[in-house]
This record gives structure tokens, C-alpha cells and sequence, in this order.
């Protein structure tokens, strides 16, 4: 297991995270990519922890992920399991067990100020906050034509992973209130999602 972390983990987080995995009796997967979560946990039948990573996240969303989802796994056995999935137990959890992981060793300079602020309190998912979603994606391998939102145009329409089509109509407070032209509905984006801009004829 520590050869195949070596894989996905910056250096210097190995050691730490394989003790996690081990003191915890985690089964870990590392999965093809979900275009709706980085990973998850679940406990089955048997009672065997099970947790999945995408393959395919950068090392230090790789990290991130996984310590997310152990910290699931100690909230719910140290609090029980009708603590809410991101509640305050789980929030302090994340916490403690990301603290060892904020160091110069494992992350670059100019993602720990926002890790820092990040975990003061930390959200369901890295990706709603914005700044260190785009800072995280500057180590991502593959090059992308995706844009994100905050960077195209007012009145712009652009397609999303499910094949819906939107026009970006207005800014409401920290995200993006868009028009879905197949329903005339009304959705909110935050500035960070990755969508594909399209001609405004199409």
C-alpha cells in the first residue's frame, strides 16, 4: 500500500497517511473519475471501512481528499453516527488530523496560507472554496478547454459535464446565477465550476 500511495501522495505525506489507513482499518480504492465527488467513504455490511479517491486528482487534492474522508470515518466512530455527515465533530476532525499535513514539506508556498485559512473552518468540500480550488488546479496533469465561470463573459452561454446548456445572467454575492435555456429555470454557480463556453447562437 505504501509503494501505491507513493504514486498519488507528495513524498513527505506518505509515511503519515499509511499509518492512517492502517491505525484506522481502512480499505482504500483508488477509483476512475466521478465527475460529482473526489472520493467517499461508507461503511458495508461487514463493518470493513471502505474509502475511494479518484485517480486522477493532483497530489495535494489526492491529500486532501483522503484525510476528508478518514476524518468522516474517526467522527463517526468517536461521536456515533448520527452526527451530521459535515457537522461541527467532523469539521474538528478534519482539523486535527490535517494539522501535521500544513508544512512546507508537503505542500508548495503558495498553497498554505490558503490551506491555512481553509481549514479554520473547513467546508463539505474544498471546491466551494474558491480561491484554494484554484490554486489546487494549477498542479493538475492534463490540460483542459474548460473555462471557469467567473472568467467568461455576463450574458455568455456555456455547457456544464452533463450536457446542459446555460447563459450566465448575474452575480449573487459570491456566485453566478444562471438560466438553463432547455427549462428556463434558475441555478446558482460558484465561481470555480469548470464549464465548456459556447457560442451565444448556440
Amino acid at each position: 500500500m505504501s509503494d501505491v500511495l507513493k504514486k498519488y501522495l507528495p513524498e513527505h505525506a506518505v509515511h503519515h497517511c499509511f499509518e492512517l489507513i492502517k491505525a484506522n482499518h481502512v480499505h482504500l480504492k483508488i477509483v476512475n473519475e466521478r465527475q460529482t465527488r473526489h472520493g467517499d467513504y461508507r461503511k458495508d455490511a461487514q463493518g470493513f471501512h471502505l474509502i475511494t479517491v479518484n485517480a486522477s486528482l493532483n497530489k495535494y487534492r489526492f491529500l486532501i481528499t483522503l484525510i476528508h474522508e478518514i476524518a468522516h470515518l474517526v467522527a463517526f466512530e468517536k461521536y456515533g453516527r448520527n452526527i451530521k455527515p459535515h457537522g461541527e465533530e467532523w469539521k474538528l476532525t478534519f482539523q486535527r488530523l490535517m494539522v501535521p499535513f500544513i508544512r512546507p514539506e508537503i505542500f508548495p508556498n503558495l498553497l498554505l496560507p490558503l490551506l491555512a485559512k481553509h481549514f479554520r473552518n473547513p467546508k463539505a468540500s474544498s471546491d466551494t472554496d474558491a480561491k484554494l480550488a484554484i490554486a489546487l488546479k494549477q498542479f493538475d496533469q492534463k490540460e483542459t478547454d474548460k473555462n471557469y465561470i467567473f472568467e467568461i463573459p455576463m450574458g455568455s452561454h456555456f455547457r456544464i459535464h452533463n450536457g446542459k446548456i446555460f447563459k450566465k445572467i448575474a452575480l449573487r454575492v459570491k456566485r453566478y446565477e444562471c438560466l438553463e435555456i432547455s427549462s428556463g429555470r434558475l441555478y446558482l454557480f460558484q465561481p470555480n465550476a469548470e464549464v465548456e463556453l459556447l457560442p451565444n447562437n448556440t
